[in-house]
């Protein structure tokens, strides 16, 4: 609960409820939640009691193209976010790269409905990406909590904060909403909601809805494919609450970008990709025999690089929950979730390493296997200006991953094996991962009102987290180690405090002060996955050495900020700092498809920041958004690497910007609105020695839409058109999927998508 910063668009904020006050009854859902999507309201002046959390309607939401990204338009609308990735739409998980104030996607907690989504990084090990679990146009609001992050959200890894997205409730009315997307790239997106309206008596009601979308890649050969369900279950229980029920399926095929490094990105262009289907060229390239074109790269390592045959991933998920939100008395309001959630997918490469039958070429397939069950439980308590929040949760989950390899024909006799399978008669398995982890945390939190106008709340939250696993089988004459990383590793911390003040001494100001320390667990995934966490070593041997090296990630940070508001204008500004402790560093060097990485404790890394947004409406309408952020993230000390001490005291942190400036302009005149937003993102580190630097760039983008009313059945016929990258500018977006180097270039970047247009109608009935 540290930012401070109103949405881009102020005036649009979800109307809080204070957590500092009594709820009634009557009020619309439990702490924290926002209103129910017909209840949003606008205001320009009002307490919030979490001055530190910036919010995200779904109004605003909408003026966004359809589809897109929930982290793309946060991105877009906060400031001290950047996102950036590789398409229009943002949902290549490979390549998404979140980052706040600093810390990215895999140290920022998550939660949708309150259930625990775990990392939102893109290889699902411990959790689910939002794009995958929700369908966006269901998300009714999203709320950033930075620096300390919320302290009842349920997470192990919030060091820089915490993001609770929320879904919309059915309706009390019969209807439904249908909309159709089309654009560049051959993109289609349908989306279909049906809302039940109530049904009994007791209020019972529910909606299903469905998502499709479908695009080719801007660049080189594939589709990007993926479809969704949502379903919900509200049972009212009258003045005690209501129970609800989710159930959520996804299902995505995704033909991957080609990683570039600065040398490819320069020398051949944004659009070098994949060669697949061009078996010829592959072939022969994994011979040596590359073509004239690439040889401009002049070394054989991107040469390997540029010229690789395909890269894909594909993955389902259920994700299901019941929800019990009780007020037991007109003081105790109690909340349980009970939730399972499912993941199976395949992540594919054809690496250069010879098939039996005498190819120069195999595919490699990693099969994804992630089941999570747990429950989250949670009581607020008030009493005399005081709102004791008490809460435990706790979660079993279990990961295994096997890497197979499979044949690739001989030249001349037939086609590669297609990228998404299916997998089926390999020849030889190189290594299974397998791991399950235990995690429990407990948060107690007292917030009182010492004044009408001024609020301190005081709290913490303690976990423990166990994992076990790594390697349970090895084909050593695939990975070349006799030994892979396999043991236990145990995070823990009975006292992570949490302390914030706020001060509203008049309707227009507000002051506020958030300081809390938080521990990130030992994060893991696949043994040659880069960033893979601490068994991201090369053997065993190196694991053990790291046992009594590393220790868990721990964060202090600090935040103060100010607000103004008035019906024309609102400023809001805030600095802040963060010690971060036992910084791991995972280093990256060789291949794509083969890097040799290594986790080595970095020691301190200190954090110095500023963002300042300002919001002017001069007249109905028109709402003008600015913001300027600035961030100093440094190393305090050197690492060995190699056997060899390397010196990174003063360098700045890798993927993440010093200077960040945004504006948006919005007009709204009667049935039509039309908004332009445009990002200025500084150069960002490659390397953590800081001698290469991918370069700066500006990202622009404009919407229009007309709302036509009600034509026979439909209502608000709604015609929506989007332009992103508006201005064609060529650059790297995404950047990190396959590690970063300790110097020099490697291929872990992506280029951003070109200038695309998109166009939607939509309606609802």
């Amino acid at each position: 609960m540290a930012s401070g910063c109103v949405s881009a668009y102020g005036a649009d904020t979800v109307s809080k409820k204070s957590h500092a006050r009594p709820v009634h009854r009557n009020e619309a859902g439990r702490k924290g939640a926002p209103p129910r999507e017909e209840e949003v309201s606008v205001q320009v002046s009002r307490f919030r009691s979490h001055g530190a959390e910036s919010s995200v309607t779904r109004h605003v939401m909408d003026r966004f193209v359809a589809g897109t990204s929930p982290m793309q338009m946060l991105s877009a609308t906060t400031p001290g976010v950047t996102f950036a990735s590789d398409d229009g739409f943002g949902l290549d998980t490979l390549a998404n790269t979140l980052y706040v104030r600093g810390f990215n996607q895999s140290q920022i907690g998550a939660t949708l409905d309150g259930i625990p989504m775990g990392d939102q990084g893109f290889l699902q090990y411990n959790g689910l990406n939002i794009d995958q679990a929700e369908i966006q146009d269901n998300i009714s609001g999203m709320e950033l909590s930075q620096g300390g992050g919320a302290l009842t959200v349920p997470s192990t890894q919030n060091l820089g904060g915490a993001l609770q997205f929320y879904s919309s409730d059915p309706a009390d009315k019969f209807g439904g909403k249908v909309s159709q997307l089309f654009g560049s790239n051959n993109t289609f997106r349908t989306f279909a909601r049906i809302d039940s309206g109530v049904l009994s008596t007791t209020g019972t009601k529910l909606f299903v809805s469905m998502a499709r979308t479908d695009s080719d890649k801007w660049k080189g050969y594939g589709t990007q494919f993926e479809q969704q369900v949502n379903a919900k279950l509200v049972q009212p229980l009258g003045s005690l609450g209501k129970i609800t029920t989710i159930f959520n399926w996804s299902q995505f095929q995704q033909f991957n970008y080609l990683g570039l490094s600065m040398n490819m990105f320069r020398k051949l262009g944004r659009k070098l990709d994949y060669l697949y289907p061009d078996y010829s060229t592959a072939y022969n390239a994994a011979l040596g025999n590359y073509p004239a074109a690439y040889q401009v790269l002049g070394n054989s390592a991107d040469l390997q690089n540029a010229t690789y045959l395909d890269g894909a991933q594909s993955q389902q998920n259920y994700l299901m929950a019941v929800i019990a939100d009780l007020h037991l008395t007109s003081r105790l309001d109690e909340k349980t979730i009970l939730y399972a959630h499912l993941s199976d997918s395949d992540i594919e490469a054809t690496e250069n390493f010879p098939s039996p039958n005498g190819a120069p070429l195999a595919q490699q397939n990693g099969a994804n296997n992630l089941r999570r069950i747990g429950f989250v439980e949670s009581l607020d308590y008030r009493i005399a200006g005081n709102t004791i929040q008490t809460g435990v949760w706790y979660e079993n989950s279990g990961y295994f991953y096997p890497a197979d390899f499979y044949q690739e024909p001989l030249l001349g006799e037939g086609p590669p094996r297609n990228p998404l399978g299916p997998f089926k008669d390999p020849f030889a398995r190189e290594l299974t991962d397998q791991f399950n982890t235990n995690t429990f945390q407990y948060y107690l939190q007292d917030t009182y009102a010492i004044r009408r106008d001024l609020r301190v709340s005081a709290g913490f939250k303690s976990f423990i987290q166990t994992t076990h696993g790594g390697a349970k089988s090895n084909d050593s004459a695939f990975t070349g180690e006799e030994e892979l990383p396999s043991g236990t590793l145990t995070a823990s911390s009975a006292f992570l405090p949490h302390f914030s003040v706020n001060y509203k001494p008049d309707s227009h100001n507000e002051i506020y002060v958030d300081i809390a320390e938080n521990m990130r667990a030992y994060s893991y995934s696949p043994w040659f996955v880069a960033n893979g966490g601490a068994w991201a070593v090369q053997n065993q041997q190196q694991f053990v050495n790291n046992k009594s090296a590393i220790k868990p990630e721990r964060a202090w940070d600090y935040v103060l900020g100010y607000r103004f508001t008035t019906k024309h204008f609102d400023l809001t500004a805030d600095v802040y700092h963060a010690d971060y402790y036992n910084r791991l560093l995972n280093t990256t060097a060789g291949l794509i498809v083969q890097p040799i990485s290594t986790v080595v404790n970095a020691g301190r890394e200190s954090i110095y920041g500023a963002d300042v947004s300002a919001t002017v409406r001069p007249f109905d309408g028109l709402e003008i958004f600015n913001s300027v952020s600035y961030n100093d993230s440094e190393y305090q000390r050197g690492i060995m690497y190699e056997s060899a001490y390397v010196e990174l005291k003063g360098k700045k942190q890798v993927a993440y910007p010093s200077w960040i400036y945004k504006t948006n302009v919005s007009y709204g005149y009667r049935q039509f609105r039309a908004t332009f937003n445009a990002t200025y993102t500084d150069r960002r580190p490659l390397s953590y020695t800081n001698d290469v630097f991918v370069p700066a760039y500006w990202l622009a983008g404009v919407s229009a839409s007309y709302d036509f009313g009600r034509i026979g059945v439909l209502q608000n016929l709604r015609a929506d058109l989007g332009v992103t990258n508006l201005f064609g500018g060529k650059y790297i977006g995404g950047m990190g999927f396959s590690g970063y180097p300790v110097s020099g270039d490697y291929p872990t970047l992506f280029a951003g998508a070109p200038r695309q247009f998109f166009g939607t109608l939509s309606a609802k009935f």
